[in-house]
Formats: structure tokens, sequence, C-alpha cells
């Protein structure tokens, strides 16, 4: 038995979505001619309350296109020092939207209106220009923290008065929306664009989706073009992200359920430091210092247990759907004896 936990991107279509996505009805989608893509962006518009939503390869890309309709060369992104945007996208604001991004020192990739009123640059010209906020949730270097949403609000309201747009790198949004019992439309109401990922919680192989209103999203068609991002009957993975969202979302408990018994397992053991909080699907631990991180990844290997390294002695677990009941009894049983 093989137990991969180093990502929720590590699953495989199940044998009901595989049917769904062969059975798709397709059409040319840079013609704007395929039937199941279309649906499926106009569902997750609805969903968000917003006018459109578009396709995308990848959630880098989808993040990467949204700062590039918020922002102008020269201008600056506000995020947190753990965003995915800034850690995890090749350094992409910078490369292909000539912007530079402002961190701030959060908790575990969450900061407040506060910090976000504090790091806006002054008006003079010899200043970068703070044109966007960046939010990310739940967050994924900060152990699948959940934001507060009455702060999201009050950032909401700082980026109002500051003429800032209000970005959502929603990769796990779903997980958030499981654990805090919150709505789509709640974050809809509230960020001008939200990127949400299909292919991590939600089992799908491929994909995932911007949203916004008409006039933010205008550019967003011929920008995808020249990202590199158009394809063809792309239908076929759409269907899968229409599958996921009739079945595979009120199952994202069950992930939350294991991570924390995870975590409960490995505050116990005498190697183990220290556990972060957990609220969702990502379990992130610290190992003593006199513990060799390679020889603990090593012998979980053995065992054919997978998990990644996050450097400082950091490492990180994530539950998923193709982690099954069985696999979750067998790591328990495995962790207690390494």
């Amino acid at each position: 038995m093989n137990i991969d936990l180093r990502s929720d991107t590590v699953t495989k279509p199940s044998k009901e979505m595989l049917e769904a996505m062969m059975s798709a009805e397709v059409g040319d989608d840079v013609f704007r001619e395929d039937p199941t893509v279309n649906a499926l962006e106009e569902r997750l518009a609805k969903m968000f309350g917003k006018e459109k939503a578009l396709f995308f390869p990848s959630g880098s890309m989808a993040n990467q296109i949204a700062i590039k309709l918020h922002t102008h060369p020269g201008e600056q992104v506000i995020c947190d020092k753990y965003a995915h945007i800034y850690n995890y996208e090749v350094g992409g604001v910078a490369f292909h939207s000539g912007a530079s991004c402002k961190l701030i020192d959060g908790d575990r990739g969450m900061f407040t209106a506060a910090q976000v009123e504090d790091a806006i640059n002054p008006s003079e010209y010899y200043y970068s220009q703070s044109s966007l906020v960046e939010v990310e949730n739940t967050t994924n270097k900060g152990g699948g923290a959940c934001w507060d949403f009455k702060e999201i609000e009050h950032i909401k309201q700082v980026c109002k008065t500051n003429n800032l747009g209000f970005h959502l790198d929603g990769a796990r949004l779903w997980n958030a929306l499981v654990a805090k019992n919150e709505s789509t439309l709640q974050y809809g109401n509230t960020f001008d664009t939200i990127s949400v990922c299909l292919s991590k919680g939600l089992g799908c192989p491929v994909g995932s989706v911007l949203i916004g209103d008409e006039a933010i999203m205008k550019q967003s068609l011929s920008l995808r073009k020249l990202f590199g991002g158009n394809m063809r009957q792309v239908g076929y993975l759409a269907a899968a992200g229409l599958f996921a969202l009739d079945h595979n979302i009120g199952r994202i408990v069950d992930d939350h359920k294991k991570a924390k018994e995870i975590g409960e397992v490995l505050s116990t053991l005498s190697k183990i430091k220290k556990v972060e909080p957990i609220e969702t699907n990502i379990v992130i631990f610290e190992l003593n210092d006199n513990v060799d991180e390679d020889e603990f990844l090593n012998k979980l290997k053995e065992k054919n247990i997978h998990i990644i390294g996050m450097g400082s002695h950091k490492l990180r677990m994530v539950t998923h759907l193709d982690y099954t009941n069985q696999m979750h009894d067998k790591l328990l049983t495995e962790l207690k004896s390494i």
C-alpha cells in the first residue's frame, strides 16, 4: 500500500469522474464553442455572484493574470510573506506584470486590516504605487489556516477607501468554506477577483477558474492567450470540474478529520517538537533539533509513506480524497512506531 501525502494534487479521477469526462459534449474553446467549459464557467460565476469566469490550466496562471488585470508595471502588490504568489510562482509578479510585492509579516499567512493600511505606500511620485491586496485562503505555507471573514471584510473597506484591488487566491477555498461553514456568495461579494482550484480538494486532474465582474475580466481572455493558456476541446477537463462541484465538496470534511487525527498522534511523538494548529487538510510539524530530517523521511519512505520537507526541520502532510481509511489506519500505526 502506497500512502502519498505530499499534496492534495496527487489525486486521480475516480471511475465516475472519468465517465463524466469521457461523455462530455465538447467544442473548440478558442472559438468559445465548448458547451461544457461554458457551463462550468457560468456555474462558478453564478455561485460567487459574479458576471464572468474563465477556465485556466493552472492556479498559478489564474493568479498571475489576475495580478496583471489589477496592476501596471512598477506598481506594488500587498500580500503576506507566506503568500503562494510570492513564494511558489517563480517570481511571476515581477516577470509577467512588472510589479513588486510588499510583504506583510502576518500570522500563518494571515494579516490584519491595520497591517494593510501600514503597508500602503505614500503617494509621493518616488514610491511604487500600491494597487492590489492579495489574500490566500486557506494558507498553504500557513498550514491550511482559515481567515476570519470579519477581518477580510475590514481589509475590503481599506481597499475601497484607498482604491486598491482585492484578489483572493482561493486554491483551497473549498476547504475553508467547509471548515468555516461559509458561502461562495460571501466571498464573491467581497473580492474583486477570485481564483479557485479544481485539482486540489475537489480531485480533478487539471484546472482552475478565475472569477470576477465584466469590467475587471474584460482582458482576461486575451491575456490567457498571451500566456499560452488557450485550449481547444477543454470540455473533457471542465466536465471533471462539474462532477466535482456536484460530488466532492461535502466529503472534504473527512480530509479535515483525518488531518486532525494525524496531528494528535504526531503531538505524542518524542521526535516532534511542534505541530502547527490544524484547521483543514494540511498538517505541518517540526522535528526536534537532534532528529535527522532525511533519516526521518527515509524511514517513512521505507514504509511506502511519502511526505515533503519544507525546510527548517518542518515537514508537511496533506490529506485528500484518495487517502483511504485503510491508509489512514496504517499511517497512524506506523507513526507511533517510528
